[in-house]
């Protein structure tokens, strides 16, 4: 495989990644633009902040939040800056992005999909104030139990192609491939994740297709070794057909990333599908039929509506589509097919109308999404009658951008707090991207603080959003009743609360928005927080009291602490070894040295102060 500078690859990739293969691609929408929009708009202002609601409109995937500075408009979309889909699933929308005592105006409008806004409804005004009394209640039921927590982070995680597994390259000095493997480890062992996603597992770099003499020659031996990997660790794949090997290209020259990944259809159909019937029958024989059946998955491509990862037309993806999943499914009827792996939410409906059509199976839709809460496909699944369908969001995180600084930050923690919160319930899998920082796509990291996908860093330290994941799996399986009241209540400060073994109450508080022109925070935005939990059983409990900011549960402080503002790329041996001493999740006194509390007629109350952004995580146990 073939590699290029990463400049010139990250040029290539900027240039390219904004534009669509949507020519002939339209599904047909008569009627959807004309979706009417959302009633009982309100807009509340509060201390550098106006929390939006409305009421749901049945059908659709979302709503995109317009803005104005006049009664009149112009109305705009409200940018938030995630790079990606601004629409977001639901309500309550916090807007941090206006100016303090500055009135601004606002309309909602339903989508049907992510590319067909309707029409605009009312319009509402509110003023962001300076200051007030800025306060949260956080009143958690212990006796109500309302179901079972959900956990859309547990069916699967993504990484960088998986032949880094097998690398004994170097890294800032540490070994790509050891701790690669040992990030992946941490992720099933300390997240719950059962699979991972990847792409690809076609590229001539795995040596799985040539031709000799015009003839196919099939080697998935250093297949076996990766997935060996993968099953070693404890995870299963989720099998992403991509990209083309270079024999089988029609048009080898059309590539992505540094390492030169071919996107163009085959020129050969019939010969792409004998490669993937064959691969799926040398998966069956050797992990055996009820493995790959019951915890294997294949997914057609990635991202075929970017021109940047499919040179082809939106016709030539479907046919793919076609092709891969009847050789998936020649080999077993119950194996599991889906796609369209698409970007920013979009070609769902097209694929449905194809499949629809086709009689093509789909065992899940998968699209993917950054900076923004996941849609809810679940209308149109609907629409096709296709409501047994997974809903799988197999990219996800804050930002698409390669190196951005969101990737390091806290706000990037207390964001997939929000993204898996909305997603509870709705959402099958939402897959953050990625476990590591080592990745490669448009070249290696260069430095340990560099704006990487990964929860871990290279050298596996744990960045502010893996002690996100990790706070979320700790929450106990039975959800409890929350209610919040105060200025930005479930829109700002949101909750979670559980109930665990031996009457472990867990209640996890963040305070958040998707402004990500705010990455570093706003004083104006923190909140005080007054929790109350009630239901409890008389008698004394343990308090504890976890934390993740700026000051807290952050190893980038740390590190800039310790390199004492040099400019280092990587840190020295002894700065490895005090960063890996920094590299814990915070436990702080709740309420000035108070770690035990009793109750008074089953309830118990403290308070603290919540930064934006920050999180804290809360455990009341019976002494």
């Amino acid at each position: 495989m073939t590699t290029r500078d990463a400049g010139a690859a990250k040029a290539d990739w900027d240039e390219r990644i904004s534009r669509r293969n949507d020519e002939g691609a339209a599904t047909d929408q008569a009627g959807r633009s004309d979706m009417a929009p959302p009633t009982g708009l309100t807009a509340t202002p509060g201390r550098g902040q106006v929390t939006l609601t409305w009421s749901p409109v049945s059908g659709a995937a979302g709503y995109l939040v317009h803005a104005a500075d006049d009664e009149d408009g112009p109305f705009v979309p409200l940018d938030h800056y995630g790079n990606d889909v601004l629409a977001v699933p639901h309500s309550p929308y916090v807007d941090t992005t206006g100016e303090v005592g500055r009135i601004r105006w606002y309309a909602v409008a339903a989508l049907p999909e992510v590319s067909s806004p309707g029409q605009l409804g009312e319009t509402v005004s509110a003023t962001p104030a300076a200051d007030g009394a800025a306060t949260v209640a956080v009143r958690v039921h212990a006796a109500a139990i309302t179901g079972p927590l959900e956990r859309p982070w547990r069916p699967m995680i993504g990484s960088e192609h998986l032949s880094l597994l097998l690398s004994d390259d170097l890294v800032g000095g540490r070994p790509l491939g050891a701790e690669l493997r040992e990030a992946l480890r941490l992720v099933h062992e300390r997240l719950g994740v059962a699979s991972v996603r990847a792409h690809g597992i076609l590229c001539d770099d795995l040596r799985v297709y040539r031709e000799v003499d015009g003839e196919p020659v099939h080697d998935f031996s250093l297949v076996d070794r990766v997935y060996d990997a993968v099953m070693e660790i404890g995870l299963r794949p989720v099998v992403e057909l991509s990209f083309m090997p270079h024999d089988l290209a029609s048009d080898p020259a059309k590539t992505v990333f540094g390492y030169d990944a071919i996107v163009s259809p085959p020129r050969d159909w019939e010969r792409w599908s004998d490669l993937i019937r064959d691969l799926t029958a040398h998966l069956v024989e050797r992990y055996g039929l009820d493995e790959v059946r019951d915890r294997w998955s294949f997914e057609v491509w990635n991202e075929a509506n970017l021109e940047v990862f499919w040179s082809g037309t939106p016709e030539d993806y479907l046919r793919l589509y076609d092709e891969t999943v009847t050789a998936v499914r020649s080999v077993d009827e119950g194996l599991v097919v889906g796609g369209p792996s698409s970007a920013a939410a979009e070609w769902v409906d097209l694929l449905l109308d194809h499949v629809d059509e086709s009689g093509s199976p789909v065992d899940f839709v998968s699209t993917h999404t950054y900076g923004s809460p996941p849609l809810d496909l679940r209308p149109i699944l609907a629409r096709h009658d296709r409501e047994n369908v997974a809903i799988w969001w197999t990219e996800w995180g804050p930002t698409p951008q390669h190196g951005h600084r969101v990737g390091d930050t806290v706000f990037a923690a207390t964001f997939l707090l929000d993204g898996m919160r909305s997603s509870m319930g709705r959402i099958e899998a939402l897959s953050h991207w990625v476990a590591s920082d080592h990745f490669e796509e448009l070249g290696r990291p260069p430095r340990l603080e560099h704006g990487g996908f990964g929860l871990l860093t290279v050298g596996n330290l744990r960045k502010p959003r893996w002690w996100a994941m990790e706070l979320l799996e700790r929450l106990g399986d039975s959800r409890l009743d929350v209610e919040l009241h105060g200025d930005g209540a479930g829109s700002l400060v949101d909750c979670v609360a559980t109930l665990a073994d031996a009457g472990r109450t867990g209640v996890l508080i963040w305070n958040s928005t998707l402004d990500q022109k705010g990455i570093a925070g706003d004083p104006a935005l923190s909140r005080r927080v007054e929790v109350s939990i009630g239901g409890l059983a008389p008698g004394r409990y343990r308090l504890r009291h976890w934390r993740v900011d700026q000051d807290h549960s952050n190893v980038f402080a740390h590190w800039r602490s310790i390199s004492g503002g040099e400019s280092l790329d990587w840190p020295t041996p002894e700065q490895w070894e005090a960063l890996r001493l920094a590299d814990r999740l915070d436990e702080v006194d709740a309420e000035a040295g108070v770690d035990a509390v009793d109750t008074v007629a089953g309830e118990v109350e403290f308070a603290f102060d919540l930064p934006q952004p920050g999180i804290s995580f809360l455990e009341l146990s019976p002494e």
